[in-house]
């Protein structure tokens, strides 16, 4: 008897690889232009690339390490060595050179000689079109204790072997020129007390003028630190930043919110040139925050519209200084009116669009139901507006945290400052980007902390039900 065939199986079905490969650019371009560049940034508030020095048994970087030495770190100069380094390298901070010549001469005893001698000992007498050197003499040894003859060394190091020695005064053919960085062998202590000799490049050290001590001015090995994090802390304008940024949020955002939402009613409420109303509210979109700055400036300045207007109307007899050192508080105003003026209509433009989400029936029912104006915005709108007004805290507070135009063109960023112009300043002026990266970390962690909040507290009709 014949067996049944097995059934057959369905077939598997294909993976659709149509969504992974629309979401693909998306997500490379948030790894490019957001990812890396926000881990970039915290990296540099957190890593210091200079932190240490490693010292080698030889003058090379191909021998191995003896050891490192923090930043700073006091030290006892042993002895010191050229060794040759690329073109490349030639214009790097703080590198020390010196040259040296192959010579070809007569040495002592009057026998042909070729070696090495520094440039100090020779004295160029003729040079080429193109100022390369071709010959001298040997420079005379000054002092009745040193060794008349200059030695001839069979490389271009004064630790390689002699070759020969020559006279006071004799010629030279000068055939070859070589540049060499100067390495220095040193002793100092670690940060366990410990210590650590060997040899370092000369662009890493400061030798001090008795030519036996000096420091470490930088580092070639870095490490985590929390070093520019606190300098950001007992930075002198870091509290007056974070008082008056936080300021300006408190006095900004909840003014911005009422008035966007009252020109938001306005736009919605179908009045005759309603789309008027909303051309004149979005006017300040157009315009960038330096000119809204200089706008305001302009009212507020001791000649300006203000002053213009208060005087022809006889309620000042002379100009007021508004934007000075002594009238802190009017710069403040000034920036908060500039503001509120510049962003609310963003506010507004996210309440309008929430505003049309919101079905018209749901309205008309709680007015047939006898609810005022005051209680359909109260207990109908708010509640709908919720998921807009979570968008438009969180938009609004990290713009914020990130005002700095404003502040600079109404108040210099020196009577007034903010955690921006902060930023600003360790970076362009004090040219230190690692504190700059602290201080753009901690706005940062402020608008994360900031959005978390409302997230929390303007929880949306379907977050409380879940």
């Amino acid at each position: 008897m014949n067996k049944p065939p097995p059934p057959k199986l369905p077939p598997k079905p294909k993976r659709n690889w149509a969504p992974y490969l629309l979401i693909l650019p998306s997500l490379l371009y948030l790894l490019l232009f957001f990812a890396w560049p926000m881990a970039s940034g915290l990296f540099l508030a957190v890593w210091d690339d200079e932190a240490r020095l490693a010292l080698y048994t030889e003058a090379s970087l191909d021998s191995s390490l003896s050891g490192t030495l923090p930043q700073g770190t006091q030290l006892e100069i042993l002895n010191r060595q050229g060794n040759t380094v690329s073109p490349e390298e030639l214009g790097q901070e703080n590198l020390l050179t010196e040259v040296w010549f192959k010579l070809s001469s007569v040495d002592v005893d009057g026998n042909p000689v070729e070696g090495w001698a520094p440039e100090t000992r020779i004295r160029v007498r003729e040079t080429a079109e193109d100022g390369t050197p071709l010959a001298g003499t040997v420079r005379p040894i000054l002092g009745t204790s040193a060794d008349p003859l200059t030695t001839l060394n069979a490389e271009p190091n004064a630790q390689s072997e002699g070759v020969g020695k020559l006279e006071q005064r004799v010629e030279v053919t000068i055939l070859e020129q070589a540049t060499l960085e100067v390495w220095y062998q040193v002793r100092g202590e670690n940060a366990a007390g410990d210590a650590v000799e060997g040899w370092a490049r000369s662009r890493y050290i400061q030798v001090f003028g008795d030519e036996v001590t000096g420091r470490i001015d930088r580092g070639d090995t870095g490490e985590l630190t929390m070093r520019y994090l606190q300098r950001m802390v007992s930075d002198r304008f870091f509290m007056p930043a974070l008082k008056t940024t936080l300021l300006l949020m408190v006095l900004i955002i909840p003014v911005q919110f009422v008035l966007a939402i009252v020109m938001a009613l306005v736009v919605q409420a179908q009045l005759k040139g309603n789309t008027f109303f909303l051309y004149i509210f979005a006017i300040p979109l157009g315009v960038s925050d330096l000119a809204v700055g200089i706008l305001w400036f302009s009212i507020f300045t001791q000649n300006g519209y203000l002053n213009t207007i208060l005087q022809t109307l006889g309620l000042i007899d002379s100009p007021i200084t508004y934007l000075s050192a002594d009238s802190r508080q009017w710069i403040i105003v000034a920036i908060w009116l500039a503001e509120v003026w510049r962003a609310t209509s963003i506010v507004m433009v996210i309440v309008v669009s929430g505003l049309q989400a919101i079905s018209q029936e749901v309205l008309e029912a709680a007015e047939v139901f006898g609810a005022t104006l005051w209680q359909r915005i109260r207990y109908v709108i708010l509640p709908l507006l919720r998921p807009s007004l979570q968008v438009a805290l969180i938009l609004r507070t990290i713009l914020a945290l990130q005002v700095f135009a404003v502040v600079i063109a109404l108040g210099g960023g020196d009577v007034v400052t903010v955690l921006s112009n902060e930023t600003y300043r360790q970076y362009y002026e004090l040219r230190n980007s690692n504190v700059a990266a602290a201080y753009a970390a901690f706005i940062l962690i402020l608008s994360m902390v900031s959005a978390i909040i409302y997230l929390r507290l303007v929880t949306t009709q379907e977050e409380t039900a879940t």
